[in-house]
């Protein structure tokens, strides 16, 4: 498919900064077609690599997938087995192409408790990230948004305790999120059906435009993409004010 358009029929609006995007419905995408839940979050880690490129390619500067919750240890531990090792292996391809294609990938959340070989992995794709600027995709793992906040907020009562810190303000708080120094997003994307964040974001997503679809994560494609950005350009973002 063509890359987006600029001037396509939706109108004169830009294109959004930074996308963040849900990746919902593997399972039911697997068992839609009777196939075990780790065949669609295989499918659905495939998606991520042609949506990813796609939003490189077309212009988009930051991609943001929710890729696995603070809340999905909960699920069987085959299943995470299995999406720990997907990760895996899309981390070592990533080591093998960043440096080629230029571009920056950021994990956002806790790796402690992460296995040892994903942990080095994520230092690996940090590292090669510092040599180049352009088109960063973060993935969110073992994230939760609450947990995210709460742990900022423990991070600068140390801080200034300490006396390195002075007042806070939602600047200066925002450098202690996992996402500082990433704008906050102007699209969220759900696929799957449901219509809600799922703790995803919680601070960074407050004037985000949110867009839900029933297509399932491994079914999307750059066609939905541009639909999503469609409807985010219609949009009148005010961000609490008027337009004179």
């Amino acid at each position: 498919m063509a890359p987006f358009k600029t001037d396509s029929a939706a109108g004169e609006g830009k294109l959004p900064r930074h996308i963040a995007i849900i990746l919902d419905g593997n399972g039911r995408w697997a068992r839609k077609r009777a196939l075990p839940r780790t065949a669609g979050h295989a499918a659905g880690a495939e998606t991520f690599r042609r949506i990813a490129t796609y939003c490189r390619d077309i212009g988009i500067d930051y991609l943001t997938v929710y890729a696995f919750s603070t809340e999905n240890w909960k699920r069987p531990r085959e299943e995470v087995d299995a999406i720990m090792g997907l990760l895996g292996k899309y981390l070592r391809e990533a080591v093998d192409t960043m440096e080629r294609d230029h571009i920056r990938l950021k994990i956002l959340g806790d790796p402690s408790i992460l296995p040892e070989s994903l942990r080095g992995l994520i230092d690996e794709t940090a590292d090669i990230s510092t040599h180049y600027s352009g088109f960063q995709a973060n993935v969110c793992l073992n994230y939760g948004g609450r947990d995210e906040i709460v742990r900022a907020a423990m991070r600068y009562a140390e801080d200034y305790k300490a006396g390195r810190a002075g007042a806070l303000t939602e600047e200066s708080f925002s450098g202690y999120m996992f996402s500082a120094g990433i704008p906050d997003p102007d699209l969220i994307i759900r696929p799957g059906g449901e219509m809600r964040l799922s703790n995803f974001l919680m601070w960074e997503s407050a004037y985000s435009e949110l867009v839900f679809t029933d297509v399932l994560w491994p079914d999307f494609t750059s066609a939905d993409i541009d639909a999503a950005i469609e409807e985010y350009r219609r949009r009148d973002r005010r961000f609490g004010g008027i337009k004179k």
